[in-house]
């Protein structure tokens, strides 16, 4: 067997072998002794093959796939050399900061080419800098020997134990990259002998569970939840009877968290904290980062990972886990103040929201307090950045067993739908995805899946008010109030209104489209029965954000 075939046989083999379940491969030159491997594994029903040809779309869609595994398996991408891979980057961050474990495959042409003007040929190695946990790289054979298989599965172990996070406890992104030499298609010689299939594949342990640190009775304390935090945050809270504020993609937005804390923050129930519990990374809100920042209250943040979230740099404490101190006694009324609270001004801004319906008016809000309640148990909510996962934020409320899932670890608008198709994937969940209209666009190519793709039961919800939107509550907003002007200026740099007629584009990708002009449509489109990928598209009006976000707030106080 020629050398590259041989190579990449026994790495697609080793691939099944370590629990990789999804492969997603963008066609290329280079990277095609491990296509058709990769096309036998999946013949064989080995693996699942995913085949894109755009790469930053596939770099997303195997973020999703990982996400959306329950294994905790890492998905893989492989891509030809070049500049597809420096196409990877955006999702190999998103992954590195979310703690999502990914696969890179990188194939490369021989070392030597390198500095020579060679085509497609560039330095690959470590191209993806401190963002991964690990790099490795294979050389490109140059005769094939029985002896070298070992060492193949040997690297491929260590670049799927890392991230898994088996290794220093921090799943993420990897890189291996391989060198392929010709001939770089299969020959007619007999199949590979590979001797002893898991001579190499070194089995690495999970390390045990940190010894919880014990947290004392006595200050007036939260439990803030924020991205990825997990059932440690609301186990803590429920233990301790302490309030539990929490991120939409916590893991741990259900019915019983306090849904408009950030409108509370501000206010006289905010000043009284003096102590915040910080699990996973919240990034969401001002008046979270201001809590966390202002120095009055005592941050202890709870993470196993190096990068901890403390961006105010006021952590007193970080450590790996926490426990309620044996003998904790519970303040109740603390408690029962939020939770209290929580519902006032849960209605105070429902009523809002039902007010601006009643005169015409759909809204961001609106769409994701719809969305969210007819979310159900084992079903997958993914949502994007910008105004859409605020929103959720501010109203959501879904069921124990549903899952909200968002690209919080870098919070971009790019490979949304690409990441919301890998997830539902993975999962096999009845799944909608949440975007405006700036992520869409800028995803829409996630659309195009060839004809043998298998195709996820996925319902995209775009919220569309003609641009940036979330600038309009920022000071960007404030300022466009002075002048013409600085009217004119908003709009051209932060506005950017796009001309894309939605409905022609989402047809042509062959995706069902509909229209949604109210209150009652959504609410009918949103209860039917749908499968595969359709688009529901709600037009909504940005100029207006400014104003219902002062409504909100004003509404929220009143009932303080």
């Amino acid at each position: 067997m020629n050398p590259s075939t041989a190579l990449a046989t026994v790495l697609v083999d080793a691939l099944a072998r370590l629990g990789v379940r999804h492969v997603v491969l963008c066609p290329g030159s280079r990277s095609a002794p491990l296509a058709y491997a990769l096309a036998e594994a999946a013949d064989a029903g080995r693996i699942e093959l995913h085949v894109r040809i755009d790469e930053r779309t596939a770099a997303f869609l195997a973020l999703g796939l990982s996400r959306g595994d329950d294994q905790h398996a890492p998905a893989a991408v492989v891509t030809t050399s070049g500049t597809a891979v420096a196409n990877l980057h955006p999702a190999v961050l998103e992954a590195a900061h979310s703690g999502v474990p990914l696969l890179v495959l990188s194939a490369d042409r021989p070392h030597e080419l390198r500095g020579t003007g060679a085509s497609q040929t560039t330095d690959q190695v470590k191209i993806f800098g401190s963002a991964v946990r690990w790099f490795g790289e294979i050389p490109a054979p140059t005769a094939y020997a029985e002896g070298q298989i070992a060492g193949w599965r040997n690297v491929l172990a260590r670049a799927v134990a890392a991230a898994r996070g088996q290794v220093g406890r921090q799943p993420g992104p990897v890189q291996l990259n391989i060198g392929f030499t010709e001939p770089l298609t299969p020959d007619d010689e007999p199949a590979l002998a590979q001797g002893d299939p898991d001579a190499g594949l070194t089995r690495i342990a999970v390390a045990a569970q940190p010894r919880p640190v014990l947290i004392e009775s006595g200050p007036r304390t939260v439990v803030l939840a924020g991205d990825g935090a997990g059932a440690e945050a609301a186990e803590l809270a429920e233990k301790a009877r302490w309030p539990l504020l929490a991120e939409p993609s916590s893991g741990v937005r259900q019915s019983g968290t306090v849904a408009p804390y950030r409108l509370l923050l501000g206010g006289e129930l905010g000043e009284k904290i003096e102590r915040v519990v910080v699990f996973g990374r919240p990034t969401l809100s001002r008046p979270v980062t201001q809590l966390l920042s202002r120095g009055s209250a005592e941050v202890i943040v709870v993470s196993p990972r190096p990068d901890w979230t403390d961006a105010g740099r006021k952590a007193a404490l970080v450590v790996p886990a926490v426990a309620v101190a044996e003998g904790h006694e519970p303040d109740e009324s603390w408690l029962s103040e939020w939770i209290s609270a929580g519902k006032s001004a849960t209605a105070a801004v429902d009523s809002v929201l039902d007010e601006e319906l009643r005169e015409g008016r759909v809204t961001g809000p609106f769409v994701a307090r719809e969305l969210s309640a007819v979310t159900r148990p084992g079903e997958l909510l993914v949502c994007g950045a910008s105004n859409p996962i605020r929103d959720l934020d501010l109203v959501a409320r879904i069921p124990v067993g549903a899952e909200i899932l968002a690209n919080r670890g870098l919070a971009g608008i790019d490979g949304t739908i690409s990441t919301a198709i890998g997830a539902a994937l993975a999962s096999a969940r009845r799944t909608r995805l949440l975007v405006g209209d700036l992520t869409f666009l800028h995803d829409a190519g996630a659309l195009s899946l060839g004809a043998g793709e298998r195709r996820p039961d996925l319902q995209i919800v775009v919220v569309d008010d003609n641009g940036g939107g979330i600038f309009a509550t920022l000071e960007h907003g404030a300022r466009a109030e002075a002048g013409e002007r600085q009217l004119r200026h908003y709009e051209r740099v932060f506005g950017t209104a796009q001309q894309v007629e939605l409905e022609t584009l989402v047809r042509a990708y062959g995706v069902s489209y509909t229209r949604v002009r109210g209150g009652d449509e959504l609410r009918a489109a949103l209860a039917a029965p749908f499968s595969g990928i359709s688009v529901l598209h709600v037009p909504i009006d940005r100029t207006r954000h400014r104003e219902l976000a002062q409504k909100l707030r004003q509404a929220v106080q009143a009932q303080a």
